[in-house]
C-alpha cells in the first residue's frame, strides 16, 4: 500500500511510452487500499479508483457522502483473480519449470481443460 504513489506513476509513464491513454479508466483494487490518500493519488493520476468500502470494525455505517464503487467491475476483477488461483494450484506452472515458451503455454492450456473437467464433471 506504500508504494501505490510510485507504482501510480510507473504505469502512467509506461502507458505514455506504449501510447495508452488511461484517463477515465477503472483502476481495481482491494478494501485494504481504501483510505483517502489512495483515492486521491489515483484520482490525480487520472483514473477512476474501484474500491469497495472497507467498514473498519464500524458499528454504524459512515456518514456522508458514500464513495464511487461499481460492483459489476468488481465482479470481474474477482473472476480474473479466481482463475489466477485456480492456476497456481498447478506447481508446473506456478514455478515455470518450462524453459520453452511453448511448452509452457501446452502446460496452461492443459491445466486450464482439467479445470475445466473437473468443474463440468464434479471430478
Amino acid at each position: 500500500m506504500v508504494l501505490l504513489p510510485q507504482g501510480l506513476k510507473a504505469l502512467k509513464q509506461v502507458a505514455k511510452q506504449v501510447g495508452v491513454d488511461l484517463r477515465g479508466a477503472y483502476l481495481n483494487l482491494d478494501g485494504g487500499f481504501d483510505s483517502r490518500h489512495n483515492r486521491k493519488c489515483i484520482f490525480h493520476a487520472g483514473l477512476i479508483p474501484n474500491i469497495p468500502e472497507n467498514p473498519r470494525n464500524r458499528k454504524h455505517p459512515k456518514r456522508g457522502r458514500k464513495r464511487l464503487f461499481n460492483a459489476v467491475i468488481h465482479a470481474l476483477r474477482m473472476r480474473v483473480e479466481r482463475t489466477f488461483a485456480w492456476e497456481d494450484k498447478f506447481k508446473r506452472l506456478l514455478l515455470r519449470f518450462e524453459h520453452s515458451q511453448q511448452r509452457h503455454y501446452g502446460m496452461k492450456l492443459m491445466a486450464y481443460t482439467l479445470i475445466n473437467l473437473r468443474g463440468f464433471c464434479g471430478v
